[in-house]
């Protein structure tokens, strides 16, 4: 496959290795729109889940128990950032979207999707692993609760596999219910240094992340996509 260069604001080259490359710096990349150049971005305050923090809602844990939906890991990571792009204004460009898309290729970026009993792909997130921390990028939803239950699974399936941080980079309510909090750009910095002991190349972060409970699930339903 042909290697993915695209160019930010300032017209410089841009590969997947650049941009893991400013994730390590603390930056990340951002457009204004879905046809826009990129450009970086290193928040002052930053949005974070450490595991002591981490919470289900109650009312989400009662709809959960119910199992709505099936939760699968890099099945259709393409189609979870695509979906993440559609909405009126999106940070998410095709630059973007092509560089994340290689970033999973390589194995250093993941989705989590969720799959009503129709089969149908409801909601998912995606994001990229940085030693031990995942960086959540974005999530999308297109039934009630399909992005939070993706959350809880992702949490999940990284306390199983040795993280110890999830980086929302903003805070949202959304996140807020979860336990994510802020931190200064220092603090960050400490978290990920703490947190640039992988896992590390060959281990469990990097490549597909198959075998986990959730792709276990998913190859067990009689209706699985």
């Amino acid at each position: 496959m042909a290697e993915v260069i695209v160019r930010d604001v300032d017209g410089h080259p841009v590969t997947p290795d650049t941009v893991l490359a400013a994730y390590r710096m603390r930056c990340f990349p951002m457009a204004e729109a879905r046809g826009g150049p990129l450009a970086w971005y290193r928040p002052n305050r930053r949005a974070v889940i450490t595991w002591d923090r981490f919470a289900v809602p109650r009312s989400l844990a009662k709809v959960l128990r119910k199992q709505p939906y099936r939760i699968t890991v890099d099945r259709c990571f393409p189609a979870v950032i695509a979906a993440c792009a559609e909405r009126e204004q999106t940070w998410i460009s095709h630059d973007v979207e092509a560089l994340y898309t290689e970033l999973h290729r390589q194995g250093h970026a993941h989705s989590v999707e969720a799959w009503d009993a129709s089969g149908a792909l409801v909601g998912g997130l995606y994001g990229l692993v940085l030693g031990s921390c995942f960086c959540g990028e974005s999530m999308f939803h297109r039934a009630p609760d399909a992005s939070k239950a993706c959350v809880v699974e992702l949490v999940t399936l990284l306390r199983a596999k040795g993280f110890v941080l999830l980086d929302c980079q903003q805070q949202t309510p959304h996140m807020e219910r979860f336990g994510a909090y802020e931190i200064s750009d220092r603090e960050y910095a400490r978290l990920l240094e703490a947190a640039s002991l992988p896992l590390g190349v060959g281990g469990e972060g990097l490549g597909p992340w198959t075998g986990t409970v959730a792709d276990d699930k998913a190859r067990s339903s009689p209706t699985n996509p």
